[in-house]
């Protein structure tokens, strides 16, 4: 197997709230080649929904969404394009997934790729040293947001460090 076979194509999205009625907002990947695509989304105008805690954490404000996000259906184009076929990873499935079905019915198309989570190949060695991996590689990457593109790079940083830890590669 190849490095970049062994390097998980991760996703992750920023939304509106935590709750009932949240959106997704922005959506970030890190392809196995690291390079990272970022979407912001323009709210459905019945997306209405918004938490200002949740907010505070991404720091993307609902005017920027008005003034510099892409209509859900171009979003969501981008996203087969770029992930056609794939399995793709996500450290909040549960989340992430819903608020990416929200996306692709929104723009009434058809996901092109599957997501599932990041816990299915994650090993009990990888799990163990997470926490403290990524603490350094979040200062070894110096990533000055909470953003979608940036949080899936540093997602699949960390379980590329985890994997060379539990196989024992330096």
């Amino acid at each position: 197997m190849s490095g970049q076979d062994r390097v998980p194509v991760i996703i992750d999205v920023e939304a509106s709230g935590f709750g009932r009625g949240s959106y997704p907002i922005e959506i970030g990947v890190a392809l196995n080649d690291h390079t990272t695509h970022c979407y912001l989304i323009k709210p459905e105008p019945e997306w209405t929904h918004w938490d200002k805690k949740a907010e505070s954490l991404h720091g993307i404000s609902k005017e920027l969404l008005e003034d510099k996000g892409r209509s859900v259906g171009e979003v969501a184009e981008c996203l087969n394009e770029i992930l056609v076929g794939q399995l793709v990873y996500s450290d909040a499935w549960g989340f992430d997934s819903s608020w990416i079905g929200k996306l692709y019915d929104a723009a009434e198309l058809i996901q092109g790729f599957r997501v599932e989570t990041l816990r299915k190949i994650l090993t009990e060695s990888q799990l163990d040293t997470w926490d403290a991996t990524k603490e350094s590689v979040r200062e070894e990457l110096a990533l000055q947001r909470h953003r979608a593109s940036s949080d899936a790079l540093l997602i699949q940083t960390i379980f590329e460090r985890t994997s060379a830890f539990s196989s024992g590669a330096s």
